[in-house]
C-alpha cells in the first residue's frame, strides 16, 4: 500500500469540470489500494483576482490581511475538491493549514515553513478518507495565517509528503513534465524522464516555473521523490530524484530564462572594509534575496558595486540603496528592469571542460553582449540586455541541449 501525495496547480482545479476530473482521478488512485493526500492551489486566476480587490481598495495593503485574503482562494478549491469526491462515494474532508497545524514564520507573503503536525493527516488516512489540504498557507505562532510565496503549494505539497513519509509526491501541472527549455520559446525543448534535486534547484531558481525553488529544497532534504506530469492525461511526466550513476552523461539538462530581474549599481564606493556588509545588512533585513553580485577593482580608492534583484523588489531596495549611498558617501545609484538572466544547467558540467567557452562562442556569435557572469559547479549563468532574451535562449539550445541524448526515465 502506497503513500501518494497528489498536488493539483490552479489550471488543473480551475473549473467545476476540472475539479470533477480530478476527483476521478484522486477516487481511482485511492481504489487502487493507495492512500491519498490532496494538496490544492486556488482555481486559475482566483489568486490574482484577490489581490487585484485588495489593491483596489488600498494601493499598499497591510501584509498580514493581505494574506488573510489570498489564502482563501485554496480554501475554497480545497471544499470543493471534498465535496467532489464525497459526491464519488469517496469519504473525504478539506483541511486548512491551522488544521493540519502548518507552521511557519511570520514572513507574510513569503513565509517558511518550520513543521508539520502530520498526525492528522494519518488519523484521516487510517480511515479510508482523502484529506483535501489547502495548499500556500501556513500559521505563525500567533495563529495568524501566512501564505508561502507565488507557488507555494508546491512546497506545501512537498512538505506534507516528507511529514507523511509518502512514497512519492506527484505535482500535477499544465505540463507534461521538466523540458530543456520553455517549449514556447523553443519548439524543439524536450521532455526529460529524469533530473536530479540539485539540477532542478538550479532550474527553479533560474526562471524555470515548473516547481517552486522551496518546495525541491525540501524534497532533496527528506529525499521525497517528486513526480511531475500533466493532470489533462496519463503519461509519465518527469521524475525529480537523487543523483544517479549516468546522471553526468548528459553535459547540459536545460537552458532558462529568467525575466524577472533588475540591476542596481552603486557607483564610486569608498574601497574600505566592512562597506559591503553596510550595504546587503538592510537589504537582507527587508527579505530582499539579492542573486548576483559584482564588484569593480578598485580604481582612486573608489569601487562600482553591482547586483540583480528581483523586479518586485527593485523599488524598495532602490530606496534603501539610495540612502545608503549617502550615509557612505558613494557618487551614486543606478537601476535597470530591462535585463533578463539567461542560464545552462547540467550534472555533466562538473567532468566537462569547455561549456562557458561555448556558451560565450555562441552568445558573441549573436553580436550579444554579456553584462554579468555567476557559475556554480553545474549552472553557468548571464546577464543580458531583455531584447535579446529569447534569441539567446534559442541559440544555446541548439548548440548544447539538441546536439546531445536526452536523459530518459528511470526504468
Amino acid at each position: 500500500m502506497a503513500v501518494l501525495v497528489q498536488k493539483y496547480g490552479g489550471t488543473s482545479v480551475g473549473s467545476v469540470e476540472r475539479i470533477k476530473l480530478v476527483a476521478q482521478r484522486v477516487a481511482k488512485a485511492q481504489r487502487a489500494g493507495n492512500r491519498v493526500i490532496v494538496v490544492v492551489s486556488a482555481m486559475a486566476g482566483e489568486t490574482n483576482r484577490l489581490l487585484e480587490l485588495a489593491r483596489s481598495l488600498c494601493p499598499n495593503p497591510e501584509s498580514r490581511e493581505l494574506d488573510a485574503l489570498v489564502a482563501t482562494g485554496e480554501q475554497e478549491s480545497a471544499a470543493l475538491m471534498a465535496m467532489a469526491l464525497h459526491d464519488l462515494g469517496q469519504p473525504a474532508r478539506s483541511f486548512l493549514a491551522h488544521q493540519v497545524r502548518i507552521d511557519t514564520d511570520s514572513a507574510y507573503g513569503k513565509a517558511r515553513i518550520r513543521r508539520i503536525d502530520a498526525d492528522t493527516l494519518r488519523a484521516a488516512i487510517d480511515q479510508d478518507v482523502v484529506p483535501v489540504v489547502a495548499g500556500f498557507q501556513g500559521v505563525d505562532e500567533n495563529l495568524s495565517i501566512t501564505t508561502l510565496g507565488r507557488g507555494g503549494s508546491d512546497t506545501s505539497a512537498v512538505a506534507v509528503a516528507a511529514a507523511i513519509r509518502a512514497d512519492v509526491c506527484e505535482i500535477y501541472t499544465d505540463v507534461s513534465g521538466v523540458y530543456t527549455s520553455d517549449p514556447r520559446i523553443c519548439p524543439n525543448a524536450r521532455k526529460l524522464g529524469r533530473i536530479s534535486y540539485d539540477e532542478m534547484l538550479e532550474l527553479a531558481s533560474l526562471g524555470a516555473k515548473v516547481l517552486q525553488i522551496r518546495s525541491v529544497e525540501f524534497a532533496k532534504r527528506y529525499q521525497v521523490p517528486v513526480h511531475v506530469r500533466s493532470s489533462f492525461d496519463e503519461e509519465d511526466g518527469t521524475w525529480v530524484l537523487q543523483e544517479d550513476e549516468g546522471m553526468e552523461e548528459v553535459l547540459v539538462s536545460g537552458v532558462t530564462l529568467d525575466r524577472d530581474q533588475a540591476k542596481v549599481t552603486l557607483r564610486g564606493v569608498p574601497d574600505r572594509p566592512g562597506l559591503a556588509a553596510r550595504i546587503f545588512g538592510p537589504i537582507a533585513a527587508a527579505n530582499i534575496t539579492v542573486d548576483m553580485i559584482i564588484q569593480n577593482a578598485s580604481a582612486a580608492g573608489d569601487t562600482d558595486v553591482t547586483f540583480t534583484i528581483a523586479k518586485s523588489d527593485a523599488q524598495q531596495a532602490l530606496r534603501i540603496v539610495e540612502e545608503l549611498a549617502r550615509e557612505i558617501g558613494a557618487q551614486g545609484v543606478s537601476a535597470d528592469a530591462n535585463v533578463v538572466k539567461v542560464s545552462v544547467v547540467g550534472l555533466g558540467m562538473r567532468s566537462h571542460a569547455g561549456v562557458a567557452a561555448k556558451m560565450f562562442e555562441v552568445l558573441s556569435r549573436e553580436g550579444i553582449n554579456i553584462q554579468m557572469i555567476s557559475t556554480s559547479e553545474i549552472k553557468i549563468s548571464v546577464v543580458i540586455d531583455a531584447k535579446y532574451g529569447e534569441l539567446a535562449v534559442r541559440a544555446l539550445h541548439e548548440a548544447l541541449v539538441e546536439t546531445s541524448p536526452v536523459r530518459e526515465a528511470r526504468g
